[in-house]
């Protein structure tokens, strides 16, 4: 059903600035009768200093290499925003957060500082010009590294910020504000010359005031239709005034901007949600929105105006008038009928390309064709060209030339994928099959092709001198872990030469080739001591590496934690894997086994050799983050991280029509594991997971007594309240009504004997994961008499952004961890 919203309507106008109180976390807990009662009115609470030293270790670098690879930026980030930042003023509209006060996505990770990294000396320049309070969201470097265009955030707008790499000195260089709630707001425009911005309009009614009446109901109707699969989303519009609130946050000016800050400003003030310039500069591909708008699906659902204007702001004509996207097809490969995703050729000035769905979008449609790939270019006076037929669905392309093309498509149902070589300058040549494998399966992944950037600023294909030859890197999936690798793949004998690949003990991966030979790389660099250094390598000469950087550990007193690699293997032969973590010096045959926390997340297959595969390496940085389990390691826990959970249905059974009993059988298997290791002491071991390994936690502690307590964070446990789909699940409630009953964790609640820690973001913006989801699971533990606690925090979403929060977060995680696991008495299952 959708809400019709249009101009029309009586309306009344929610307020843009209303603030959103911050108020004490709720925590609920129940006592040994099962009566509820409120703890811990005080506020927020902290966890011990070894977990708050974690939470506020410095943090590093990003480090952002220059297309010409002469130069890096180097971005200084702050600690974690204060929970006075992340609380406030959002707007929350058609699947969109929005900082009203800004015209800009919400956003609460800034840089505050920029350095240069010369690559040939290696020489760090400390950028002049920042302000005090910098607050840098979005950088983007000049195709020919002359200039670095970034945005600066303040109390009342987005700034259009220039870096003059030469004298390493930045200054603001227009006064006009930004408009970024769809996009980062500027982008490089025909070379370095110029900037293509969206603008807030200089002049444009104010937002009306909030009527304290309302001028009647709001009502939601279906007309009725075929079936169709739409997800359960968040933030969606639900009222005329809501719709009026979008558009007036959407409403933008396009310009180009001079290097010298002139503004020229182009066509009229639109509802913006995309705008596309050529890599000419002379065209812009503009998507505005239609009405009606819905209530139940998200902007990118709504009806589309795709037009091409002029430099000039003359507009040459409609490309397409897209109708919302309401009643798709089911299935996870169905699309719109009709043309759809509009963009720009990279590697010439102004030619269109797009796509066009087959059989009605419907993936259960018997077609030989499902999309075609079309082009266009400008003048636009010729029929288009038809580029290609794909048998699946369109994946991706990347530009290179007339004669080179990649073109990726995949079919989900199947799990298949295949890339091919087309020609774009020559339409009738037949496509070349470059690689085909099943998506799932990494050990036979070929690798993503190496890109660089064209005079024009877009990304396209690195090639040899005679288009002969692409490079390619990957994560080089293997049974012994993933080693990165660089490829040289010649395109007429499909043969591939191992340029490198990362040897023992660290973890290697190429981020740019240097020279047309592949010889010269930089890579990244990591050991379980050394977090991620930048390298300049010599692949022929043998030379040692030559370091770009020298970050330090950032948490040395976590020196010494040791990581493996397990190998084991559940009842039904399939192969598993985990990353255990033993905390520093502990010796398990001189200390004993442990109390474990073990932190899972399943995934679907459509084989058992795929999902036996092994993922990970043994040799990455001991990355301790507050947001996963290694954090406990410096609490004396064993971790054991990413235990393969596979879900498996082969051929044409589903998955899910077995989970609980795949889902017994990993977590059986893993317990047996670390038990047969000696680290873990079987009667303290813990489960957790977040989003959907919350929900795999729910449904051990359910149909399992194997665990001592479990910790579930921002799930979903009543699949009812998902019925079009979960995760990779495309059948519907009424299509698979038993499984989705049989797998929902709230349906069986009064099984759940061991102690289940909930939490939660209140303003979870997840599709499917409400905070109900865990509102309602709460209650019904707490009716039935289970041990169970229920925390929300405050202006959180899916994930946790204020340091006020994570810091809470820890301190439950820890207390309920103390509380049941490593003080627990007895026998699990008891």
């Amino acid at each position: 059903m959708h809400l019709l919203l249009t101009r029309k309507t009586p309306v009344l106008l929610m307020t843009a600035l209303a603030l959103f109180a911050v108020s004490p976390v709720s925590s609920l807990a129940t006592n040994a009768a099962g009566t509820a009662q409120t703890v811990e009115p005080g506020g927020y609470r902290l966890p011990p200093p070894e977990l708050q030293a974690i939470v506020d270790a410095p943090r590093g670098p990003l480090f952002k290499l220059g297309p010409q690879k002469k130069n890096a930026l180097l971005i200084s980030l702050p600690g974690l925003p204060g929970i006075a930042e992340v609380a406030q003023p959002e707007l929350r509209l058609a699947g969109l957060r929005i900082n009203p006060r800004t015209r800009a996505a919400s956003q609460f990770d800034f840089g505050t500082g920029l350095s240069l990294l010369d690559i040939q000396t290696g020489q760090m320049r400390e950028v002049s010009g920042l302000p005090a309070r910098a607050r840098i969201a979005e950088t983007l470097w000049s195709p020919d590294e002359r200039w670095v265009a970034f945005s600066r955030w303040t109390d009342d707008g987005v700034e259009l910020w220039l870096l003059d790499v030469r004298r390493a000195a930045a200054r603001r260089l227009i006064t006009e504000r930004l408009n970024a709630v769809t996009s980062a707001g500027f982008s490089w425009c025909s070379g370095s010359e110029q900037l293509f911005v969206r603008l807030v309009p200089s002049r444009q009614q104010p937002l009306p005031p909030a009527a304290q009446i309302p001028a009647g109901p709001n009502a939601l109707e279906s007309k009725g239709g075929r079936l169709t699969q739409n997800r359960t989303y968040p933030d969606m519009l639900k009222t005329p005034a809501d719709a009026d609130l979008l558009d007036w946050q959407l409403q933008t000016q396009l310009a180009l901007v001079s290097l010298q800050g002139q503004v020229r400003r182009t066509g009229p003030v639109m509802t913006l949600s995309k705008a596309q310039v050529s890599p000419d500069g002379r065209l812009i591909l503009a998507t505005r929105l239609r009405r009606p708008y819905s209530t139940t699906l998200p902007i990118d659902r709504f009806g589309q105006l795709v037009e091409l204007w002029s430099d000039t702001g003359k507009k040459i004509r409609t490309v397409a008038e897209r109708p919302m996207r309401e009643r798709l097809p089911a299935g996870n490969d169905a699309v719109q009928a009709g043309p759809r995703d509009f963009g720009w050729r990279h590697d010439k000035p102004a030619t269109l390309y797009w796509l066009e769905a087959q059989a009605g979008g419907d993936p259960e449609v018997h077609a030989r064709v499902h999309d075609v790939i079309f082009q266009q270019a400008a003048p636009f006076d010729s029929p288009p060209q038809k580029l290609m037929e794909l048998a699946w669905r369109f994946g991706s392309i990347q530009w290179g030339s007339d004669q080179l093309a990649l073109v990726t498509e995949n079919w989900w149902k199947s799990r298949d994928t295949r890339t091919w070589r087309i020609r774009p300058g020559v339409p009738d040549a037949k496509p070349e099959l470059l690689f085909s494998r099943k998506s799932e399966d990494q050990y036979a992944h070929p690798g993503n092709p190496v890109m660089q950037v064209n005079a024009a600023g877009r990304s396209v294909l690195r090639t040899s001198p005679d288009e002969r030859a692409i490079f390619l890197t990957g994560a080089g999936a293997s049974p012994e872990g993933d080693r990165p690798f660089l490829d040289r793949y010649d395109l007429s004998t499909k043969q591939a030469i191992r340029l490198f690949r990362s040897q023992a003990p660290y973890y290697e991966e190429v981020i740019a080739v240097l020279n047309d030979k592949g010889s010269s790389v930089i890579t990244s660099r990591e050991s379980n001591e050394e977090r991620p250094n930048f390298y300049v390598r010599d692949l022929a000469g043998g030379e040692a590496p030559r370091a770009l950087t020298q970050f330090a550990h950032p948490l040395p007193q976590l020196r010494g934690v040791k990581k493996q690699q397990i190998r084991y293997e559940r009842e039904d032969g399939v192969d598993l894997s985990a990353t255990l973590y033993l905390p520093p010096g502990y010796d398990p045959k001189r200390d004993g086994p442990r109390p474990v926390l073990m932190w899972a997340y399943p995934r679907e297959f459509k084989t058992a050799e795929a999902a036996g595969q092994v993922a990970g390496s043994p040799y990455r940085f001991n990355r301790i983050s507050y947001n996963g389990p290694q954090v406990m390691l410096a609490r004396g826990y064993v971790v054991l991280d990413g235990p393969t959970m596979p879900i498996i249905g082969e051929g044409k059974k589903e998955p899910n029509d077995t989970y609980l009993e795949q889902l017994k059988m990993s977590a059986e298997a893993a317990i047996e594991e670390v038990v047969r290791l000696g680290v873990a002491d079987r009667n303290r071991i813990a489960i957790g997971g977040h989003s959907y390994g919350a929900f795999m936690t729910a449904n051990l502690l359910t149909h399992t007594r194997l665990f001592r307590a479990g910790i579930a964070r921002s799930g979903a446990y009543n699949r009812t309240l998902t019925p079009f789909g979960f995760q990779s699940e495309d059948r519907n409630f009424w299509q698979a009504r038993k499984t989705y009953q049989d797998i929902s964790p709230f349906n069986f609640a009064n099984q759940i004997k061991d102690p289940l820690l909930l939490i939660h973001g209140e303003q979870d913006n997840n599709s499917g994961t409400f905070p109900i989801q865990s509102e309602r699971m709460y209650q019904a533990l707490q009716g039935l008499g289970a041990v169970t606690r229920l925390v929300m925090l405050p202006n959180e979403s899916h994930s946790y952004r204020a340091r006020e929060s994570i810091l809470h977060m820890l301190w439950e995680q820890d207390r309920w961890l103390d509380l049941y696991v490593k003080n627990a008495k007895g026998e699990a299952g008891n």
